[in-house]
């Protein structure tokens, strides 16, 4: 049976919520695989993935299971107890990745913050209350709270809202030398995304990560790597550090994670984790039932080879074919990232527009991303079919004709 409600259209939004978004024209109602369809009924390509979130599409069905079996098992129990999705999903990512321990929270913000407290609070008991300072990389994202906003290195994000938090530095990404001539015995954390996702999706190359991991040995600082987008399968490896051969000492992790469902987890080692001792660091919902079935369901399925192979190959179909697309119509000047999270940078002649490719495709039927005004961003499902990878470039092919004929 299902329940009627009361008819809504885009213009509810201008009238009732926060004008903090700028949504589009048109309201996705249903979603499957890696299609979607408005009110209209006009049918959709989704390569944008609500933004890297949904890993394996929309309603799949491991994931539609996995969530309502425990949704009529036990959905909120709080941390008083624990339950046992949580201790399934728990073991399942320190069997998987580098940790030993996980904090579960409700999104990346939230798993960057826990990063960020534990590692001044690592470095608070190990060496006394001077060393605290993060040094973070301009143009990244970490989260929109007050914390997460101020290590990330986007000051249009974070200007307005008062005092900064103290002892925060920004140095340019896959720049060596400016992250040694930063860090000293104070810095207690270098944080980096190993792609930078929302800064344009540029990769990490991996001898400066190989050498941020030196340098925080040597100055008895923490890395944390924030793998909220790159994560999860994003990169063709369940983890992008993982790729590189670099092992951070804290992992945050979120978006596919749920793949659509809110949670975020961090990543670490038992002799760093027993710094969060009972009482120090909290959520209500964190590590909730619901969450975490369907998180456990999203691991089972993105952590096998041929999922993680796949990403490989569909991302190779998807390189290949925007780069022929970007020369034809003399648009892009490079087709960069890895696994499914790509970026088409604009050449001079496009520069910031990428607002305006992002609207043509829509047009055209097709979803896609911009990160920053001159990077056209690609998140799409990691399980998706090769009927909608043809598709889809087919529709983005005929929005950028469009755009290019002007």
């Amino acid at each position: 049976m299902s329940v009627q409600h009361d008819p809504v259209q885009r213009a509810d939004f201008d009238q009732y919520l926060v004008p903090n978004y700028a949504p589009a024209a048109f309201v996705p109602v249903r979603g499957l695989g890696s299609r979607v369809w408005d009110q209209s009924g006009r049918e959709l390509i989704d390569f944008a993935g609500g933004i890297a979130v949904n890993a394996l599409g929309h309603c799949h069905p491991a994931l539609v299971k996995a969530l309502t079996e425990q949704a009529n098992t036990l959905w909120h129990i709080s941390n008083v107890f624990t339950n046992e999705p949580t201790l399934r999903l728990a073991h399942k990512l320190v069997d998987a990745t580098f940790a030993e321990r996980v904090f579960f929270c409700n999104s990346g913000a939230e798993a960057n913050e826990a990063a960020f407290k534990l590692a001044r609070r690592v470095a608070h008991d190990r060496f006394g209350p001077e060393k605290y300072e993060i040094i973070a990389a301009l143009n990244s994202f970490h989260g929109r709270t007050l914390f997460t906003v101020s290590v990330g290195g986007q000051p249009k994000y974070s200007d307005g809202f008062g005092p900064k938090i103290e002892g925060i530095t920004h140095v340019p990404y896959n720049d060596l030398d400016a992250l040694k001539a930063a860090i000293s015995d104070k810095t207690c954390a270098v944080v980096l995304e190993p792609i930078q996702g929302e800064g344009g999706v540029l990769p990490a190359d991996k001898a400066y990560l190989e050498g941020a991991r030196a340098l925080c040995d040597q100055h008895n600082a923490l890395l944390v790597f924030d793998e909220v987008q790159s994560g999860m399968g994003r990169s063709g490896e369940l983890f992008t550090y993982m790729h590189y051969g670099v092992t951070p000492d804290i992992l945050s992790s979120a978006k596919s994670l749920g793949g659509g469902f809110p949670i975020g987890a961090m990543l670490t080692t038992t002799e760093l984790a027993k710094h969060l001792a009972v009482g120090t660091h909290g959520t209500t919902y964190g590590g909730n039932p619901l969450a975490c079935a369907v998180a456990e369901a999203v691991l089972d399925i993105v952590n096998t080879p041929a999922v993680l192979q796949g990403v490989k190959t569909k991302s190779e179909q998807f390189k290949q074919r925007l780069l022929a697309i970007g020369e034809r119509y003399g648009m892009f000047a490079e087709v960069r990232g890895l696994g499914l999270l790509l970026g088409c940078v604009l050449n001079d002649a496009w520069k910031g527009k990428a607002k305006a490719v992002l609207d043509a495709a829509a047009a055209e039927g097709v979803l896609v991303l911009q990160a920053s005004p001159d990077v056209v961003r690609f998140a799409p499902s990691l399980v998706v079919e090769e009927a909608d990878i043809v598709d889809g470039l087919d529709r983005f092919e005929r929005a950028v004709a469009k755009l290019a004929q002007g």
